[in-house]
């Protein structure tokens, strides 16, 4: 590879360190039609460039939310092939935000069963256990 061809993009390693993304990661996101395959050199090496970096870093972003990779898909108008509107794009935001709000509601749920329990058991070594009561459902 010539060095204009290096300065012109990022190889996939360097796309990998330049976002924290894992390697395999990027296949996967290639693979799946999420970030699309880069062109390649005469030499066929990948070549991404700033706007593979920066699509991949919105798909990072929008995963550490906890966005499913169909809503990602949506956000960047895979989907119909169009750019989503702002109303579309708050639509899925405010369905996955309501969905998160129900996880942390089971969590403190569960939390609170727990921390119940927990609390019931005396940490001694005796063969009766709360805590093993409470998942057997007694």
């Amino acid at each position: 590879m010539t060095d204009h061809e290096r300065e012109s993009g990022f190889t996939r390693g360097d796309l990998a360190r330049a976002t924290g993304c894992n390697i395999e990661t990027i296949r996967y996101y290639e693979k799946t039609g999420l970030l699309p395959d880069p062109p390649r050199t005469d030499a066929g090496y990948r070549i991404y460039s700033a706007a593979h970096a920066t699509r991949l870093r919105f798909i990072l972003r929008a995963r550490e939310l906890g966005f499913s990779m169909e809503d990602i898909r949506g956000l960047m108008g895979l989907e119909d092939g169009a750019a989503p509107t702002c109303a579309e794009v708050k639509e899925r935001t405010e369905r996955h935000l309501a969905d998160v709000r129900a996880k942390i509601a089971d969590l403190r749920r569960i939390e609170k069963v727990l921390s119940v329990t927990a609390a019931r058991c005396s940490g001694e070594d005796v063969p009766d256990c709360p805590v093993l009561e409470t998942l057997e459902g007694s």
